[in-house]
C-alpha cells in the first residue's frame, strides 16, 4: 500500500486508465469540485475506478461512500480518510 496521500494526479491517472476521457474534458484543469457526471464519468466508470483504487491502496470503498462522493475532491477525501484509518490500525 502506498504511503503517500491519494492525490488528484493519482485519481486522474486511474480514471484515464479505467475509462478514458470524454472529448473536450480537460482533467488537468480545475476539476476538483466538478461532478463526475459533468466530467463524463457514469456509475460503471466510477465502479471500475474504485476497484482499481481498492487494489492499489489495499482499502475497501463502500458503495454508499462512492455514491456520495460526487466530485474528485470528495472521492480523494474518502480515500485519504480510509488510508489514514488503515495506517493507524
Amino acid at each position: 500500500m502506498p504511503a503517500d496521500p491519494f492525490t488528484l494526479a493519482e485519481l486522474t491517472r486511474i480514471l484515464l486508465e479505467a475509462a478514458g476521457a470524454e472529448e473536450g474534458v480537460d482533467l488537468d484543469g480545475d476539476v476538483l469540485d466538478t461532478e463526475f457526471t459533468a466530467l463524463g464519468y457514469e456509475s460503471l466508470a466510477l465502479l471500475e475506478t474504485s476497484s482499481r483504487i481498492e487494489r492499489a491502496y489495499g482499502i475497501a470503498l463502500d458503495d454508499d461512500l462512492l455514491t456520495d462522493a460526487l466530485t474528485p475532491r470528495a472521492l480523494i477525501g474518502v480515500v485519504n480518510d480510509l488510508l489514514t484509518v488503515s495506517r493507524t490500525a
